[in-house]
């Protein structure tokens, strides 16, 4: 009988549980902390899924961002700038008229990034004759071409900078660039590898280097083929020339205006040059103002402005 008692209650009991007896509720409570978990493992894997979502999200920008660090052939590369003139001339019939009648460019690489780049900070706010003496002296200083490297820029003191022309201004700006080299912040394989949009943020912390000065570094030194100088006079006056319009394009229209030059508008800005040079305009375009965008200001209306040619000052333009 003691071994029926259990039986007995385990076949009624579903009979009890409209009973108030405690043993019953302590069990229902029991049953109702036990689905507890099961609601636990729902929002786990809801928190799972939405987790997938979300790294599913971050997918297409892992791979947009890739895609970006992928650096184009430079312009100097075999086959490059004919591509570039058939691309041209088919996106604007404008351009291909200008393109029949100049010669093709040639981009050669004359100066490693460093170099280059120095020179363009020695380049600021001079006109050419006078600016070549100054790079002539610099190179002296230096031992050389060979010897413009981070650490002789870094050993020479302001004074010595001041003797061959070299403001105290500039001389800081060429000692920033030399520290940012030894620190490791810049390098020459480092530039070579970045992709536009970061060049343009990584140069631009430099002082002294403006926008102006990194596109101009982009086409003529890196031989970028995407980039375009908006803030160059002289390519903003051979679009004004090319498309007839009534003012010159202010920076922020020159985008819109040369859409149709992707993903080759430094060669679409090199025949501006050119147009310009034709037509009897001036070559000659403003610089940045010691690091500072003039053109940012307002306008292209500058106080001070510095007449340099780029087909002069960056000898690796054919």
């Amino acid at each position: 009988m003691g071994q029926q008692t259990p039986s007995s209650s385990s076949s009624s009991s579903p009979k009890e549980i409209p009973t108030p007896d405690p043993s019953a509720v302590t069990a229902t409570t029991t049953t109702t902390i036990s689905l507890r978990p099961r609601k636990t493992r729902k929002v786990s894997t809801s928190s799972s899924s939405s987790a997938a979502e979300d790294t599913s999200k971050k997918t297409p920008s892992s791979i947009g961002r890739l895609a970006v660090r992928v650096i184009p052939r430079p312009l100097s590369a075999e086959g490059e700038i004919a591509a570039a003139l058939r691309h041209l001339r088919a996106a604007d019939h404008h351009l291909a008229r200008v393109i029949d009648a100049h010669e093709p460019p040639l981009f050669q690489c004359l100066h490693p990034p460093f170099h280059a780049l120095a020179r363009s900070i020695l380049y600021q706010q001079l006109a050419f004759k006078a600016a070549t003496s100054v790079y002539s002296r610099f190179l002296s200083l230096c031992g050389g071409e060979a010897g413009v490297v981070p650490e002789a820029v870094l050993a020479l003191n302001p004074h010595q900078l001041r003797q061959i022309g070299v403001s105290g201004r500039k001389a800081s700006y060429l000692h920033d660039l030399a520290r940012k080299y030894h620190n490791g912040i810049l390098s020459d394989a480092a530039i070579v590898a970045m992709d536009d949009k970061s060049l343009f943020t990584m140069l631009t912390m430099v002082k002294g280097i403006g926008a102006w000065s990194v596109h101009m570094f982009m086409i003529f030194s890196l031989h970028r083929p995407d980039v375009l100088p908006v803030g160059d006079l002289g390519v903003r006056k051979g679009v004004q020339m090319l498309y007839g319009l009534e003012d010159v394009p202010r920076p922020s229209q020159m985008e819109q205006l040369c859409e149709r030059w992707r993903p080759y508008r430094s060669v679409g800005s090199w025949y501006m040059w050119r147009l310009g040079e034709a037509r009897g305009a001036p070559t000659m375009v403003t610089s940045s103002t010691e690091g500072i965008d003039i053109f940012a200001m307002g306008g292209g209306t500058v106080q001070h402005p510095q007449l340099i040619d780029p087909i002069q000052m960056l000898p690796s333009l054919g």
